[in-house]
């Protein structure tokens, strides 16, 4: 064996042209598979990322095709069918809670709706522009068609009158959340509190109106308004205002409307909802519930359970699952054609090795006559070609693992810059949303963040109810433990590769053959 290595050795150096040229392939291959091998690591771990950032969340929503087949086979008439939707048992909060037990869910929330009255306020009306048309029909002379100088031709007419678009099922719309995760549109961005701030307090007698509703009946942070059941004036409830929010949601652009759709809205929490509905047994409500599960591969035993417990067949589990996809697509497919790029180079690359060891045989083709006709075994001269295709490689793969290190750090951080610089400002937007809540819980960074593990940290998480963003402000180490062992693994594959040139001819060449064509 210590005859293989300084021979092998010796080979090395003798051939230095030859073997120079073979390691500058080999370090190129290694240098692109680098790079490539990084790129996929980083768009995985952006995807894994973007995946924890959006919860995986599931809704109990109608079952539009099986309801209209119950509705279809229960009633004929319109009336009738009106009548059999509006029979339709709805989720009840004991159901929710027992649905949000499930081990497959991670936690749940959900939004109480009422309509509501006040004497003490009053409620933004629209005042639309009601059109009516009529048509006076004119007989045009010269035989052409009516709007080309001839025919029947109408004559329009515009009459505008003042009419008010009132509520049917009360003046205001009391909204209960369970929890800020149900507050969607104060995280979004749709609603901004510009006074005050969203309370902490899920139990008290608080909410927050919307300007236009303050601006409308003088009112301001701290006040205090009344409303009443629509059933019943005597049910009253004082809520104290601790926010003002502005609405800029798509809805606001209505050019038909004055009011933005949030006008009537007070929000408040699900408990003094609670209290509401359970004094006025015929209170028309709406609960919304949300369950944010566990992953995403538990979407079917998670229907499946809820189907078990009782869960109406009008009803059926959705999920947001396609606007995830949607939203790492992208990602997924650098990742993909990093792959497939990856295998086209060690394709070329292999075939390029294996070409020039052949032609690297061949030239030493007495010196393996020579080797043969003294006795040495051929498993031991291939050893010996191996051996040197393997100096070489290593030599190579570690050149080419440092250049594409350096070169991969740049290529995946602008792949992540995106991301990076958003985390930070996300927070301070959805911190701004609430009215500045949460300003003393600071965005946690683990002292590691320079490593390409912190990847994984550039998500939403849930703290005190408030979401909160952990923060990346770079990766350093893309070229990790993982990506050089792949790197040595695809060294030696191209290695032993290339090397069945040698395998082949060194068993099948004769040594006595060899020396008499020498000879």
């Amino acid at each position: 064996m210590k005859y293989i290595f300084k021979n092998a050795f010796k080979s090395i150096t003798r051939n230095k042209g030859r073997n120079i040229l073979m390691g500058i392939i080999i370090m190129v291959i290694a240098c692109a598979c680098a790079v490539t091998l990084s790129i996929r690591n980083a768009a995985n771990k952006l995807v894994e990322a973007y995946e924890n950032k959006y919860n995986v969340e599931a809704s109990l929503t109608y079952n539009r095709e099986k309801l209209m087949e119950n509705i279809a086979a229960d009633a004929d008439s319109a009336e009738e069918k009106i009548e059999a939707f509006n029979d339709i048992e709805a989720i009840t909060i004991d159901e929710i809670n027992t649905y949000g037990d499930s081990d497959y869910v991670d936690y749940y929330y959900y939004t109480y709706n009422v309509g509501m009255n006040s004497d003490d306020i009053d409620a933004a009306t629209e005042q639309i522009a009601k059109v009516t048309t009529s048509t006076k029909t004119t007989t045009n002379q010269g035989g052409f068609p009516g709007g080309f100088g001839g025919g029947s031709q109408s004559t329009t007419t515009r009459k505008t009158e003042i009419i008010q678009n009132m509520g049917t099922s009360g003046d205001f719309t009391l909204v209960g959340y369970s929890s800020y995760e149900g507050m969607t549109d104060f995280v979004d961005g749709s609603y901004t509190i510009t006074d005050g701030e969203v309370s902490d307090d899920f139990t008290s007698n608080d909410c927050v109106i919307n300007s236009e509703l303050a601006e409308l009946n003088d009112l301001a942070v701290g006040d205090t308004i009344t409303i009443q059941s629509v059933n019943d004036d005597d049910l009253t409830y004082d809520l104290v205002i601790t926010g003002i929010f502005t609405d800029s949601s798509e809805a606001t652009n209505d050019m038909t409307s004055m009011y933005s759709s949030s006008v009537n809205k007070i929000i408040t929490n699900s408990t003094f909802v609670e209290k509401v509905v359970a004094d006025d047994d015929d209170a028309k409500t709406t609960i919304t519930p949300t369950f944010v599960l566990t992953s995403k591969d538990v979407v079917d035993k998670f229907t499946t359970e809820v189907t078990t417990e009782g869960l109406d067949e009008n009803y059926e589990v959705t999920t947001n699952l396609d606007t995830i996809e949607s939203e790492t697509e992208s990602i997924t497919n650098v990742s993909s054609f990093a792959t497939t790029f990856l295998i086209v180079t060690l394709a070329i690359g292999g075939v390029v090795l294996l070409i020039l060891n052949m032609i690297n045989v061949r030239e030493r083709k007495y010196e393996i006559g020579v080797l043969r006709t003294i006795g040495m075994k051929k498993s031991t001269v291939t050893l010996q070609f191996v051996f040197e295709l393997l100096s070489i490689s290593v030599i190579a793969l570690l050149l080419g693992a440092a250049i594409g290190a350096v070169s991969s750090v740049k290529i995946a951080n602008k792949m992540l810059a995106s991301e990076i610089t958003s985390a930070s400002e996300e927070q301070e937007k959805i911190r701004e949303n609430f009215g500045g809540l949460g300003k003393t819980s600071e965005s946690t960074t683990d002292e590691d963040t320079t490593t390409e593990t912190d990847t994984t940290d550039n998500k939403v998480d849930v703290a005190n109810g408030v979401v909160k963003i952990s923060e990346v402000t770079s990766i350093d180490a893309v070229v990790d433990f993982k990506v050089l062992m792949e790197l040595m693994a695809i060294g030696l594959g191209l290695t032993l590769f290339s090397s069945l040139s040698a395998m082949i001819s060194i068993a099948k060449f004769s040594p006595l053959a060899i020396l008499k064509e020498r000879s």
